[in-house]
């Protein structure tokens, strides 16, 4: 099936096709490079894109599709010195909030965190995301009275960071990260996933959830098929869902699918992000970061070769173009009908779907200095 979903890529370009350029005067440089961006950033529809920009780790690649009638997803991507290259992937559920929360106040923390003497580590990283569970724990209090419904609303966070020549990956929940590698002498790639998923049908999550509630028989419960914690939400780590952290949110002033028919002692769900890090390799060539709404239609492999196969610009809306194309085979129809379906009604086919692929310039890092201009890039979709 890949090679047929290549060969497609391919016949059509790789990529939505975009307005052309205006004419530019080669004499003006920088008129041109406002074009180039110009260029590289779009929009068509429920799909945002911006194809290729540099920044201090090499390049990245980042696009939206949005699937339901509010976009649940945000990503944001920070690249200045000293912490280096740091981007989030925020994929909310029960509505907007927290992702846009998270969106907002995760890599500032972090640049926070990470400002002491002993720079980006696991602990800043960790503490970053605290302080921004904390930060939304202090809105969801001072909203409660007239919004109870911000205390079921919540977003999975995946962060990556590449300080010097180190990687680090953060996540809560099921977002994504997959590192794209050469292997042997042949120049193939081999997709190694980076993240630990926190979801309920993994066993070893259920087994976890398990151990930290030894006195509940219902911690997790099979719901048509699927594995969810206390039969709701599916996620056992996350940003906000402070109804399953906080018992006296858990009341009457929340909608029922969301209640609790007892008190509980002690949190249900985390905001202990899994992180991990690595010393990159000249062999790393890149990693993509994406909500899990890419991860339902491609495996990790398949992306990885679609990523490698083609050339950089465009990659995160290749990707996003490549599980478009294979959700609509699942429902048996055509790419073409399932592009033309409008927001709420498209989420009955895919999910709202965030792709960032960061390409990895390993000798630049190697050097020690960093070449282009500050970044910071922000979904422009609208809410």
């Amino acid at each position: 099936m890949l090679g047929a979903l290549l060969r497609l890529l391919s016949a059509c370009g790789g990529v939505w096709p975009t307005s052309p350029a205006p004419a530019q005067s080669s004499s003006a440089t920088a008129s041109a490079a406002a074009a180039d961006h110009h260029a590289a950033e779009g929009r068509d529809g429920l799909l945002w894109w911006r194809d290729l920009a540099r920044c201090h780790a090499g390049e990245l690649s980042v696009a939206v599709v949005q699937g339901n009638h509010v976009l649940e997803d945000q990503c944001r991507v920070e690249s200045a010195p000293p912490l280096g290259t740091c981007l989030g992937v925020f994929d909310g559920h029960a509505g907007p909030d927290a992702a846009r929360f998270a969106c907002d106040h995760l890599l500032p923390n972090l640049r926070e965190a990470a400002s002491g003497p002993q720079g980006v580590t696991a602990d800043s990283i960790r503490d970053a995301f605290l302080a921004t569970e904390e930060g939304f724990l202090a809105l969801v209090s001072r909203v409660w009275e007239t919004q109870p419904d911000i205390a079921t609303v919540g977003t999975c966070c995946l962060v990556g960071v590449v300080h010097q020549r180190t990687l680090f990956v953060a996540n809560l929940g099921d977002s994504r990260a997959v590192l794209g590698k050469k292997v042997g002498r042949t120049g193939q790639i081999a997709a190694e996933q980076l993240s630990s998923e926190h979801n309920a049908n993994e066993e070893g999550v259920r087994q976890e959830l398990m151990a930290q509630h030894p006195d509940d028989p219902q911690i997790v419960a099979l719901k048509h098929g699927v594995w969810r914690v206390k039969g709701i939400i599916q996620v056992s780590r996350s940003l906000g869902d402070v109804y399953l952290k906080h018992t006296k949110y858990n009341t009457e002033q929340i909608k029922p699918k969301f209640r609790l028919p007892e008190p509980f002692s002690r949190p249900i769900l985390s905001a202990n992000p899994s992180i991990i890090s690595r010393c990159l390799q000249p062999s790393d060539c890149f990693i993509i970061f994406a909500s899990d709404g890419l991860w339902e239609h491609l495996s990790n492999q398949q992306a990885a070769e679609i990523v490698h196969s083609h050339q950089r610009a465009g990659s995160a809306r290749r990707l996003i173009k490549a599980a478009l194309h294979e959700a609509a085979r699942k429902r048996e129809m055509r790419y073409s009908d399932l592009v033309k379906i409008d927001k709420k009604v498209r989420r009955h086919f895919h999910d709202d779907i965030t792709v960032i692929v960061l390409f990895i310039n390993y000798d630049q890092l190697a050097k020690g200095h960093s070449e282009g201009q500050s970044l910071s890039i922000r979904c422009a979709l609208d809410h």
